[in-house]
């Protein structure tokens, strides 16, 4: 049953100084992911190659704005010269864990150019190669002043014998394991060489329980049901890199689960108890609805082998406001966070002008929640 939420606003301020990219957009424009850690928020701009940290000054309020340069932690293929597209954020083992959309994009096309120049940037596909990213890098809580920072690599906090280290999954410059191991796939194969907002492969949301990563697929969606893979990793033999493990008896690399959110593709998950949270939303470019779902019980269920998840097993928790007429295009929203026992956060993408009431600060969405483990 759908309930009506209203949500308390949130703010969070930026520092300027941090929060413009290369070409001029600022970082509140473009939020994709959330994460919290104590007193802490950890948001991204899906179009750079840095993360953001802020830190809670008020009931509802987060600034001391920091960001941390990923390049400086991992070996991204690109360096700084092309966006990771951060899609998920998660915490799990003392690390902060990070993934990119592993998609391709399509040009757009621009009006001021002719309209021979327009249809034919719709001929354009690009490949980054820094999207291509499953990593984690040590989160390091002091204990004195409960301030969470990165490291590239640091003693175990929780075990003095061993080390924590910033590592990636293994791969190329213009892949990785993960995609080697989807190549066949009966559901994915003919997806792969599609750009994301055209229906294509495409990762948004990471959740972690004990070992296990869950990866929420945008796109592809087929016939209504959207895309959730399961999988796990351990240390490669190379220091600094990832590798994936069997998850089946089969030895498969990773494992499928099915679900019927009314068509509506994968935005961002969260694991709250046994139970995952989704935000979900149209797969492709378009405004339409915004909604975040319950799965009970989601965590034992997939641990017995994969699942197809019907509508009537879903909590459809409630609706999120996007953008319509006049802010056709605006107020994508795209990450969720486990804010507290009771509360669910919402970020978003290309926020609109009421949602910026000042230079360097943005407005997220607080919203109630009842029930769930």
């Amino acid at each position: 049953m759908t309930m009506k939420h209203l949500a308390t606003l949130l703010e969070l301020r930026f520092n300027p100084e941090f929060s413009f990219g290369p070409e001029g957009k600022h970082v509140r424009d473009g939020l994709s992911t959330v994460l919290r850690t104590g007193d802490y928020l950890w948001v991204s701009c899906d179009e750079r190659t840095k993360v953001e940290r802020l830190k809670k000054t008020g009931e509802y309020t987060y600034a001391e704005h920091t960001t941390f340069d990923l390049t400086e932690y991992l070996e991204l293929p690109d360096g700084n010269n092309s966006e990771i597209d951060i899609e998920g954020m998660g915490r799990a083992g003392g690390y902060l864990w990070i993934v990119g959309s592993h998609s391709l994009k399509r040009r757009k096309p621009k009006s001021k150019d002719s309209i021979e120049k327009q249809i034919n940037r719709l001929t354009k596909v690009k490949n980054d190669p820094n999207r291509y990213l499953l990593a984690r890098i040590p989160l390091v809580e002091n204990p004195k002043t409960g301030e969470f920072t990165l490291q590239k690599s640091c003693p175990d906090p929780e075990n003095g014998g061993k080390t924590l280290r910033a590592a990636q999954l293994v791969g190329t410059s213009t892949t990785n394991q993960l995609m080697e191991a989807v190549a066949n796939d009966p559901h994915l194969k003919d997806f792969l060489p599609i750009p994301g907002k055209d229906n294509g492969f495409d990762i948004e949301g990471l959740a972690l329980h004990e070992n296990r990563i869950f990866l929420g697929l945008r796109g592809p969606v087929l016939r209504g049901w959207a895309m959730l893979l399961e999988l796990q990793v351990e240390d490669a033999e190379q220091e600094g890199y990832l590798q994936l493990v069997p998850v089946e008896e089969d030895k498969r690399l990773y494992k499928k689960h099915f679900l019927h959110m009314s068509g509506k593709g994968v935005r961002e998950l969260r694991i709250k108890g046994d139970d995952l949270y989704f935000l979900a939303g149209p797969t492709m470019d378009l405004d339409g609805t915004i909604a975040v779902y319950r799965w009970p019980n989601a965590i034992p269920r997939t641990a017995k082998g994969e699942q197809v998840v019907h509508r009537k097993e879903l909590e459809h928790l409630f609706d999120v406001p996007h953008g319509s007429g006049m802010t056709s295009g605006q107020n994508k929203a795209e990450g969720l966070a486990i804010y507290d026992d009771n509360h669910l956060l919402v970020v978003f993408d290309s926020p609109s002008a009421l949602r910026k009431p000042e230079d360097d600060v943005v407005l997220a969405d607080l919203y109630r929640i009842s029930g769930g483990k």
